[in-house]
């Protein structure tokens, strides 16, 4: 209970204090700065949204099923997930979200890709560009077969009907203004998804009070790796892949510029994307308890996961026999939003992203149909895939552009003459987890199975090379900017 208690406590500090520096003294949000909601607008997905529905939508788009089902594997690793999510959320991921939607107003509401090329340069953006828009196909048809199988255990029909009906909501999601679809039917499912998250987390509180519930404490005889196969599930660096959304993960940094296109006012860039993950990270410690909790601690949870028990049916059992009949259709419904209002901004980020490559307006509805008809078509095409294999490299790509947007955040912040250090070592951490996850993983998952302690040479060697390049490129621009003026 105490641990619980005590990470809980820290995310919401992290907000009220880090954020504020993150805002105040290290980006210096500006609140008499216009935002590109006002000076772009064009009614589509430039608009001034009230910033309490941003801040849903937000927190709609980057909560997939990553802080629930993601946090429940993590957990199977035991309670070092608690650190994970604690510290990564505060200092990781909830920098990583800020950033890349107050850059991207800053920017004029660029999209990821044309962000890393202005400070990246532009051969790292042409890379970017296809990176990230297969990453984000990947996630959009990773949910739309949960979601699927979730809706057809709840009303019968086939699973094919719900893909179907999943699919066409995606396509008019995508398709019409941002206020139309995505800013009227938000408020009522992020409604459900936090009654979800609420209900849990008392549940959690009252049954750990009266004994009901034994809850798992992080301790120095505990902070060790719990899971059943340590040989292939290596503490590090998988931990920090399994649990990416409710720590770090770089599809959010693929839907702050979404938002960024809506804010009326820099000010409220603290609470849509730093509050918005700081959020995240208390959903994902709750079900990362929660799935302790239930299965009698991360031994329990592995026997169960052995058994077959899969986060999917975890939730399904928590929700029914701690929420009642009533309350468990409410939380499920919170569950299937999580994916589905990821999937949907993840197929209108590909749009936008794809227009602002090719420079298509994307004002006329036409213009807007033929950007999204190949996004779609190959997201059919990716749906025949197995599940499991697409989310296997959703996973790490994750990560990848992560680390990828926090050297970007590096490199504007060092342009702006601040120090670049509040983003460069979380950018150098999540580089050295990649490298050595790519090490070690097994070449079904894209890995090279090789042994653990090649994979930390391997990481350090790539990290040590990339941190010097970084370093002596802002040496190079330094010297660049002298030049000029003193020319001037």
């Amino acid at each position: 209970m105490i641990t619980f208690l005590v990470c809980i406590t820290l995310l919401v500090a992290g907000f009220l204090f880090y954020g504020r520096f993150v805002e105040k003294r290290l980006f210096q949000a500006d609140p008499n700065r216009a935002t590109p909601a006002h000076y772009r607008a064009d009614g589509v997905d430039y608009k001034v949204i009230k910033p309490w529905r941003v801040f849903v939508i937000q927190f709609l788009n980057i909560a997939g099923l990553g802080p629930i089902f993601g946090a429940i594997l993590g957990a199977a690793y035991g309670p070092m997930a608690y650190v994970w999510i604690v510290v990564g959320c505060i200092f990781m991921g909830a920098v990583h979200d800020y950033f890349s939607g107050m850059i991207s107003i800053r920017s004029g509401g660029r999209s990821t890709p044309s962000l890393i090329g202005i400070y990246l340069g532009k051969h790292v953006k042409t890379v970017m560009n296809f990176f990230i828009a297969l990453m984000l196909i990947g996630v959009g048809c990773s949910f739309v077969t949960g979601p699927a199988d979730l809706l057809n255990n709840m009303a019968p029909v086939t699973k094919l009907f719900w893909v179907i009906v999943i699919f066409t909501y995606y396509i008019l999601a995508t398709l019409v203004p941002i206020d139309k679809i995505i800013g009227k039917i938000y408020p009522y499912l992020g409604g459900a998804l936090l009654f979800m998250a609420v209900a849990v987390g008392v549940a959690l509180i009252v049954k750990g009070s009266n004994g009901t519930l034994h809850l798992t404490e992080l301790t120095f005889d505990n902070m060790r790796n719990f899971h059943s196969n340590p040989q292939t599930n290596i503490l590090f660096p998988m931990l920090f892949i399994v649990i990416s959304c409710g720590a770090i993960s770089g599809f959010h940094s693929t839907q702050s510029p979404i938002m960024a296109r809506c804010i009326d006012n820099e000010k409220y860039g603290r609470p849509v994307f730093y509050g918005a993950m700081i959020c995240e990270g208390i959903v994902a410690t709750i079900w990362a308890t929660a799935a302790m909790a239930y299965t009698g601690g991360p031994e329990g949870l592995n026997a169960a996961a052995a058994a077959g028990s899969t986060p999917a049916i975890l939730v399904d059992a928590i929700c029914r026999d701690w929420l009642g009949k009533v309350g468990a259709i409410i939380a499920i419904l919170g569950v299937i939003a999580c994916p589905i209002t990821s999937g949907d901004t993840a197929f209108r980020s590909i749009r936008l992203i794809l227009a602002e490559a090719l420079h298509i307006n994307q004002k006329p509805i036409i213009n807007r149909v033929l950007t999204a008809l190949p996004i779609f078509a190959v997201a059919v095409l990716v749906c025949s895939s197995d599940f499991s294999t697409i989310w296997n490299y959703v996973g790490i790509s994750n990560q990848v552009l992560a680390s990828i947007v926090l050297w970007t955040s590096s490199r504007y912040l060092y342009k702006h003459g601040k120090s670049p250090l509040f983003t460069a070592i979380p950018a150098t951490f999540l580089t050295y987890v990649c490298v050595c996850y790519f090490m070690v993983a097994p070449m079904k998952n894209g890995g090279l199975a090789l042994p653990l302690t090649v994979a930390h040479i391997v990481a350090a060697v790539v990290t040590i090379s990339i941190v010097t390049l970084f370093f002596l490129e802002n040496r190079h621009l330094k010297r660049r900017f002298t030049t000029i003026r003193n020319q001037a």
